[in-house]
């Protein structure tokens, strides 16, 4: 826009103004952040720091994990995925599934084994996109499907690619963002043979460290059985256990001597003498002040009783 301030002696802001006339645009304020069409305050710098550093070893622990999570029928359908039907979990198809090259032979296979329910719950899933995005290349959103991986490429990403939900990835490069998408383990994975079999060679085994992955060893479970509870109620740690206190240990709570005879005692034993020294001192302090005050009581009576009498007697003239 060819907007330029108008500069000072204008009694208006020094805001770069649109030029020109005969439009109600002229001489509205641009560019700024408070101005209508303006830039925004601190525009997004493309040299963020996006990505943050992750340990390798770290990477590889949570691509085992996200492995094994997929490996367990209860975490595969808690992610939302649709397996009632499949026969077994992981799905390990044979070989010639990658020379598969067409999308009605992909969505067959798929039917064999029950996996197209999945397939049909991504395709109903697909929506148009909240927000801004939908006019930014990205306007439909969909659920994940299976994950179909594979160890020779072939023709199977021509076969599978087309299907609603449907990602395919080599069993070399296994992806975190596939495997756990939205940090949610627990993805449908189906595998080929050669893929399966290659996963000892890649990760290696409980006994054996992997032969592509240097110096990494698969993490090892503290537990080999993860249910306490069934293993505390076994026989076998019941029979050796001690029996169960029925007594009840009661802390004996704690008492202020300043208030307490009885701790006072314990703290000074002859704090029971001196209360009682100082009761017989208090006592003898009140009868002498007692006795005091009769003294001064029975002046003041005398005192009384003479001026009585000097009024009952009258003016005395000596």
């Amino acid at each position: 826009t060819s907007a330029e301030s108008w500069g000072t002696g204008r009694a208006v802001a020094r805001i770069p103004r649109v030029g020109g006339g005969g439009t109600g645009r002229c001489g509205q304020a641009a560019f700024g952040n408070m101005c209508r069409s303006g830039r925004m305050f601190g525009p997004t710098k493309v040299w963020r720091k996006w990505h943050k550093r992750v340990n390798v070893n770290q990477k590889r622990y949570a691509v085992v994990s996200a492995l094994a999570a997929s490996a367990v029928p209860a975490l595969v359908m808690a992610r939302g995925h649709n397996v009632a039907e499949i026969p077994e979990i992981p799905l390990v198809l044979d070989d010639s599934v990658t020379s598969k090259a067409k999308t009605a032979d992909a969505l067959e296979v798929l039917k064999t084994f029950g996996a197209d329910d999945d397939v049909d719950r991504c395709k109903e899933s697909r929506k148009i996109r909240r927000g801004k995005g939908k006019m930014r290349n990205r306007r439909y959103v969909i659920r994940r499907g299976p994950l179909i991986i594979y160890d020779e490429k072939d023709t199977i990403e021509q076969a599978f690619r087309n299907l609603s939900g449907v990602e395919l990835c080599n069993v070399e490069r296994l992806n975190l963002l596939q495997l756990a998408p939205g940090g949610h383990v627990g993805r449908f994975c189906i595998w080929t043979k050669a893929a399966f079999e290659k996963l000892d060679e890649i990760f290696g085994t409980r006994t054996e460290a992997s032969k592509m992955k240097k110096g990494f060893v698969l993490p090892q479970s503290v537990m080999s059985n993860a249910d306490l509870a069934r293993l505390i109620n076994s026989d076998e740690i019941q029979s050796v256990v001690r029996p169960t206190k029925c007594g009840v240990n009661r802390v004996a709570r704690k008492k202020n001597p300043l208030k307490h005879k009885g701790a006072l005692l314990k703290l000074n034993p002859y704090a029971l003498a001196a209360r009682k020294a100082e009761k017989e001192h208090q006592e003898r302090n009140r009868a002498a002040r007692q006795a005091i005050l009769e003294e001064r009581r029975g002046r003041k009576a005398d005192r009384v009783a003479r001026y009585e009498k000097m009024v009952e007697e009258g003016d005395v003239i000596f």
